[in-house]
């Protein structure tokens, strides 16, 4: 790793989607190869002397970082997406969003019971979207072994929302 500053590669857009928010562009650093390598490689390295049996992905930025993930950590990769986009047998959860809400599904079948799982995502801010993957995994039988962003706002305290039992990896984080 070349422990390079991955902040400097995330880009500020205000006001974006809603007025008062402040997005968090990582465009700017996944075009970069050297950033994007450190970034996954970063990622896997806490998670790399655990059993890890699937990598699940968060709807849509969360895929970015959890198909490398899967690959690198040698797991079977699993997409959590938006209401209605998954074709077979499903199962759902809704949740609040810091400016809305939102339906999750995985599919019936994603998981097994006892598998261990590492869910992945490009941000944790509220901690609504972990927590509800987090539950879509556990009523699957999963075990989630470990939560993995590039970036945290701990200013939302989505951490608090998740608890204490799970280790939690992030690399840039916002105070």
């Amino acid at each position: 790793m070349k422990n390079i500053d991955l902040a400097s590669y995330i880009r500020d857009i205000p006001n974006f989607p809603n007025q008062g928010i402040l997005f968090k562009d990582i465009t700017t650093l996944i075009k970069n190869p050297v950033a994007y390598h450190e970034a996954i490689d970063r990622l896997a390295e806490p998670f790399s002397d655990i059993k890890v049996d699937i990598v699940v992905g968060m709807e849509s930025r969360g895929f970015l970082f959890a198909a490398p993930l899967a690959y690198k950590l040698d797991a079977g990769l699993v997409p959590v997406r938006k209401l209605g986009r998954l074709p077979a047998e499903s199962i759902r959860t809704s949740y609040e969003l810091e400016y809305g809400q939102n339906t999750l599904e995985i599919h019936r079948d994603a998981i097994e019971p006892g598998q261990r799982v590492l869910i992945v995502d490009d941000l944790l801010a509220t901690g609504g979207t972990v927590q509800a993957t987090m539950e879509l995994v556990e009523r699957l039988g999963g075990q989630v072994i470990g939560l993995a962003f590039l970036i945290e706002l701990l200013y939302l305290h989505g951490r608090e929302k998740v608890g204490d039992g799970v280790p939690i990896v992030s690399l840039i984080r916002y105070t």
